[in-house]
């Protein structure tokens, strides 16, 4: 009878397999203390367990949902408090709610300033009267105005040779 392989247990190798981390950013939250350091075999390898897999995961899920790694550090710890930890998920979610909102209503303000821009440059002639170059040249933002002139379009002739 062939004896099966004990799976419960396995290398940082395995553990990138099973996350799609790379094996340097699993290091690197050990370091930060996302991960806990796990034991070593006798040949120095680390030994991940499932539960390894389960918190990178977490942490994978709550980077996609905006929280910094500092922020997961505290829903980590959160998730192990009985008494409070809803409570803190809450505060921190909600905090990154307001945050991912004031973003957002930076993001449509850029938006639309670079949609006005985008309009009024006619795509061609002088960089002088380009809106978007000249916008971005000057100290003070300037309001969007019709075309200059000199962004007619028309491309100056070329001298004879």
């Amino acid at each position: 009878m062939n004896a099966r392989p004990d799976t419960s247990r396995f290398t940082i190798g395995t553990l990138s397999k099973e996350t799609g981390l790379p094996v340097d950013t699993l290091r690197y939250y050990e370091r930060e203390g996302l991960l806990p350091q796990p034991p070593r075999r006798s040949s120095g390898y680390r030994e991940y367990d499932r539960g390894a897999v389960k918190r990178v995961r977490f942490i994978l899920r709550a980077k996609e949902l905006g929280f910094s790694l500092d922020e997961i550090a505290d829903l980590l710890n959160f998730s192990a408090d009985q008494e409070r930890g809803v409570e803190g998920v809450k505060e921190r979610a909600s905090r990154r709610l307001a945050e991912t909102e004031r973003q957002i209503a930076q993001l449509e303000a850029i938006r639309s300033r670079l949609a006005q821009l985008v309009a009024a440059c006619p795509g061609s002639g002088s960089p002088a009267c380009c809106p978007i170059l000249s916008t971005i040249r000057d100290d003070a933002p300037q309001p969007v105005a019709a075309t200059p002139s000199c962004c007619s379009g028309v491309r100056p002739a070329a001298a004879p040779p």
